[in-house]
């Protein structure tokens, strides 16, 4: 199980370093000013685009197509809940945006971590 919210918490980071509505994250800090691009910011560039093509790439094979339409799909409705309960409200578009881009995080960390379960819950190994 630890291993599982490591992973989910990698892909949350991973998704929230790269561009968040706070103006703390890769895409406003490389972008502000662009003519001090530097060696610095397109090391971190490299990195993100790592990280990314690495989750995207497992989410893919361990999930494939539908098992990435029914995470998005089951994340999606737990963001409704939460706004049909009342625990956000619908106008709250800078809120809004945070659940989203967490949302994105735990779908992809789902993805990174689904191999893990069907191994537990199954037996078998999933090769690539």
């Amino acid at each position: 199980m630890a291993t599982i919210l490591t992973r989910i918490a990698f892909a949350v980071a991973l998704v929230l370093l790269t561009w968040n509505p706070s103006k703390w994250s890769y895409v406003e800090w490389a972008l502000r000013d662009r003519s001090a691009f530097d060696a610095v910011k397109a090391f971190c560039g490299v990195l993100l685009l790592a990280g990314w093509v690495f989750c995207l790439r497992t989410a893919w094979v361990s999930l494939g197509a539908l098992g990435l339409v029914l995470v998005g799909a089951l994340v999606a409705t737990i963001v409704w809940m939460l706004v049909q309960f009342g625990v956000v409200q619908a106008g709250a578009t800078q809120t809004f945006v945070w659940i989203v881009l967490v949302a994105v995080g735990i779908a992809l960390g789902i993805g990174l971590s689904w191999s893990k379960v069907r191994q537990r819950a199954t037996g078998q190994v999933e090769v690539d």
